[in-house]
């Protein structure tokens, strides 16, 4: 910040302050007619990098994951994305289910913490049973208080009733799970093995995979205390656990998805972050053997909607329409 308001305070008219990912790269030549501050964020090409480029540039304080949010100091939280998420979870349920109500439908996902707490209130606008896990009892209790959040519980055997009556009342809420999203996916299929009811028809995952390994994931094996240590005291074997976790994970993700579940993928690297540990996610029979078994929000659900020129602008874009004659 320091640095930013001192070439600020210094800068001239032939110079142009080059910001890349919130950081300032310095001051360069530049024709009066220049803009004098140039934002550009991210840059970090996968094909051509590897986590390990990432993780030393992160350090090095050179590059942020925050994308076109954070990176030009536009992110504004939940309520940035409660549109973009209202929209993916209704057209889930359109293009893939072929439901245009998805009244007495239940959505599992996971996080209430950052712009993944927008999860419960979309859920609710769309009319469908939203249950999140959190690890964070600071996270979910802060979504209660603020009204995101209707409802929550730490006791699995209440979540599985709770979602059974609100599906057969087809009562629109949202139902925060303290604990594990592992947990709830193997009871879901616990339910549905010993019953035959599918107590779920959409699911998705909002943790941050993209840094799995730095406290973005919580392995299903720990609470939330004992992760925060060990990711201090033992990151190898934390890294084993989540890798381990996220096996687990897809597993009952797959035999859910065998029975009807539609799981999509939300640009979290939750599943690159689940190949990387040997969880089965490909697509059987794809010419691409890259190709995943689940879909993308932005390819998949809401690349027809953006298609349209409808939809969801990323935050700090504004789209200003053709002005109207004095007299209309």
């Amino acid at each position: 910040f320091w640095l930013v308001m001192h070439y600020l305070s210094i800068m001239t008219e032939e110079q142009t302050l080059v910001m890349y990912s919130g950081h300032p790269m310095g001051l360069f030549p530049a024709d009066p007619r220049s803009p004098r501050v140039i934002v550009t964020n991210g840059m970090v090409i996968p094909n051509y990098s590897t986590k390990a480029n990432y993780d030393e540039m992160f350090a090095l304080g050179v590059t942020i994951y925050g994308q076109m949010t954070a990176g030009s100091y536009c992110y504004i939280g939940p309520q940035g994305i409660v549109h973009g998420t209202t929209l993916t979870v209704l057209n889930a349920g359109r293009k893939y289910l072929g439901l245009e109500s998805l009244a007495g439908r239940v959505l599992v996902t996971s996080g209430l913490g950052g712009m993944s707490g927008a999860q419960a209130k979309a859920a609710v606008i769309c009319g469908c049973i939203g249950v999140v896990a959190e690890m964070s009892e600071e996270a979910l209790m802060k979504r209660h208080a603020q009204g995101w959040l209707q409802e929550y519980t730490d006791n699995l055997d209440v979540l599985i009733k709770r979602i059974r009556e609100t599906r057969a009342k087809k009562e629109a809420t949202s139902i925060g799970y303290l604990g594990n999203v592992v947990d709830v996916w193997e009871r879901l299929v616990a339910e549905y093995e010993a019953t035959g009811e599918l107590l779920v028809e959409l699911g998705s995952d909002q943790t941050s995979c993209h840094n799995p390994f730095g406290g973005g994931y919580c392995p299903v094996q720990l609470s939330f205390q004992e992760a925060e240590e060990m990711l201090g005291k033992d990151p190898c074997r934390f890294k084993t656990l989540v890798q381990e976790s996220l096996r687990r994970q897809i597993a009952a993700i797959n035999k859910l998805a065998d029975a009807g579940l539609f799981f999509w993928d939300y640009g979290n690297a939750f599943l690159l972050e689940a190949r990387r540990a040997g969880a089965d996610v490909s697509k059987a029979g794809a010419e691409d053997p890259l190709t995943f078994r689940y879909p993308s929000y932005v390819q998949d659900i809401m690349g027809d909607i953006f298609s349209l020129g409808f939809g969801t602008l990323p935050l700090g874009v504004h789209l200003r329409g053709p002005r109207r004659p004095a007299d209309q």
